[in-house]
């Protein structure tokens, strides 16, 4: 399962660190820890025992930011 997040939508609300808090965390400054200066959006490889957490995340994005795919 791969998802993918874009952090030009994500506003740093931190819903999915609520959701997911295995897959998603927020940094000392309040921001998804994903964030990286060279990138906008974030892939990753997901595995199937998170999926639950994982589309939770995805669903509770206020911006749906989160995208998931199998």
């Amino acid at each position: 399962m791969r998802v993918t997040v874009d952090l030009n939508k994500c506003q740093d609300h931190g819903q999915c660190v609520y959701a997911a808090p295995d897959l998603f965390s927020l940094d000392d400054n309040g921001r998804l820890a994903l964030r990286s200066e060279a990138a906008d959006v974030y892939e990753a490889e997901v595995d199937e025992a998170n999926a639950d957490e994982l589309q939770e995340a995805a669903d509770v994005c206020p911006l749906q930011a989160i995208t998931v795919r199998e």
